[in-house]
């Protein structure tokens, strides 16, 4: 056994034992960031915990949402339906089969109203998962707030926003990636003077995670990413020290406990070399502000309650690696939706962390660790070398074009799986461990007629707006998007007139093309 080499998931080479301190003699929420973004973090208030759900239709969802709150959940997480994803109303021929599945089917501001019944907007956070169409579902969020007489200045949430994750990992996009950072940035401009609480994207290293990639990879294609963002941005002219404050980033958290911890730590740091180099000098547009959902693909349809365990690791490593707001997975997740039941599980692990296990009460509780702090030195470097290259092909957007981060993510899934197939790398209840196992009962399912009740209502709705002012608003928007005006009081006013998401998706398809 003593020639067996130990490594991270990244390949970065793990001692026996650290003798050597680190250097690490930074105080949290100074510069450059490394244990803490805030002073006190939790002991100032604890993370924000949020529950992601969304399923069949609005009605269902609200549901669920008027659940998670009652159970102490204090953002709701949106998940939208593929068709929702990519700009197609439910009664399209491209919607079926998949209406309601992996999300609520949202077609108009109607649907919008029926999900948020009840809910005053003014007092939650609200995070939506939608990227393509991101600037739609946010104009019909903000045609709600406008209607339950929310003041806008304060309305807070985040749309995750982030296209280029789209082409290079996940796939739901619609339009070629230059029309695609237009609209990215339009929503940048625009909520920076109308509603300046909002975080207007949400860099997403989660879903380049669950395609296969390794945590260094995680770490650096995100960051180029934000790079790619905030360059954009001020290509358009606006300011980094306003805008930079309202970008917010999306990590997995996978099973290597100490190699995560040290990801989240490294990342804050280099966004902090990255935003100060762009020009920025407000602290509050150096910070690098972050979400963390537990590593949904880490998760076994085999002995399915041993998920509570992963995500319990996985959970206690996002904390400790300080993050601001966290998600975590069902236990039933590799199976179904999750139930009700998984759920109320997921979050009181959450609440076990925050209020029972002591881990909040010091910040950066794992700062001068040995270990720790040469693993974050060391995954700060191996991410550095991606991110030079990829700076060296012309940035993330070329880099993506040219296919190669692509293939470096398809290239680690491959090992990655070569390695569990081999036994190399131990799955319990997977490779190890196994037993014989009774077909799973309670498995959530969404039914096929969910497409039939949301084409009713569209029917309903053409039948009873006015149509003269919907073509009216799709017109004005159409030839907006031939020039170059800021789309999102374009989109607002078609919203309200309660076009539909696929009529506003098909007029910018008319002019942009489909990528």
């Amino acid at each position: 056994m003593s020639g067996k080499k130990f490594t991270t998931t990244s390949g970065i080479e793990i001692k026996e034992v650290y003798c050597q301190p680190s250097a690490m003699n930074e105080l949290p929420g100074e510069f450059p960031f490394t244990r803490a973004i805030q002073k006190d973090m939790y002991r100032g208030k604890p993370w924000t915990m949020r529950q992601y759900a969304g399923f069949s239709t609005a009605e269902e969802s609200n549901k669920r949402y008027h659940y998670l709150l009652s159970q102490g959940t204090m953002g709701l997480s949106v998940a939208f339906d593929l068709p929702t994803q990519i700009g197609y109303d439910s009664d399209s021929d491209f919607s079926e089969g998949e209406v309601g599945k992996v999300g609520v089917a949202i077609d108009s501001l109607k649907d919008i109203e029926v999900l948020f019944d009840g809910i005053e907007l003014k007092n939650i956070t609200t995070s939506m998962t939608i990227n393509a169409t991101a600037s739609i579902l946010l104009a019909m969020y903000i045609a709600l707030a406008k209607k339950q007489g929310a003041d806008l200045k304060q309305l807070s949430g985040t749309i995750q926003n982030d296209i280029l994750k789209e082409y290079a990992a996940r796939g739901t996009y619609i339009y070629p990636p230059v029309p695609s950072m237009r609209l990215i940035t339009d929503v940048f401009e625009y909520c920076s003077k109308e509603v300046p609480k909002w975080n207007t994207i949400s860099i997403s290293g989660y879903h380049i995670r669950e395609a296969g990639s390794t945590a260094v990879q995680e770490l650096a294609f995100t960051l180029a990413n934000g790079k790619a963002y905030l360059q954009a941005a001020l290509t358009k002219g606006l300011d980094i020290n306003v805008f930079a404050k309202r970008l917010s980033f999306f990590f997995n958290c996978h099973n290597n406990f100490f190699e995560e911890i040290a990801k989240f730590r490294a990342a804050r740091r280099m966004w902090a070399h990255i935003t100060k180099d762009l020009g920025a000098t407000d602290p509050g547009a150096q910070k690098l502000r972050f979400h963390t959902q537990t590593g949904g693909s880490t998760l076994t349809a085999q002995q399915p309650m041993n998920n509570i365990v992963r995500v319990t690791t996985q959970a206690l490593a996002a904390v400790l690696g300080g993050t601001q707001s966290l998600h975590t997975n069902g236990y039933d997740e590799a199976l179904s939706l999750p139930t009700e039941t998984a759920a109320k599980i997921a979050l009181r692990t959450q609440q076990i962390i925050a209020f029972e296990s002591g881990v909040t009460d010091t910040v950066d509780p794992m700062a001068g660790s040995f270990f720790i702090e040469e693993l974050t030195n060391e995954l700060e470097k191996a991410a550095q070398l991606y991110i030079d290259k990829i700076d060296a092909m012309g940035g993330a957007v070329k880099a993506i074009e040219q296919d190669y981060i692509q293939q470096e993510i398809a290239r680690s899934a491959y090992e990655y799986q070569n390695e569990i197939e081999s036994g190399e790398k131990v799955i319990v209840g997977v490779n190890r461990f196994i037993q014989q196992e009774a077909p799973a009962e309670n498995v959530f399912r969404v039914d096929d007629s969910i497409r039939k009740m949301q084409a009713d209502k569209i029917t309903e709705l053409k039948s009873s707006r006015d149509s003269a002012a919907v073509n009216d608003a799709l017109h004005q928007l159409s030839e907006a998007a031939k020039g170059t005006q800021n789309l999102m009081p374009f989109i607002l006013t078609a919203v309200e007139s309660y076009a539909t998401l696929g009529e506003i998706a098909n007029t910018l398809r008319g002019v942009f093309g489909e990528y």
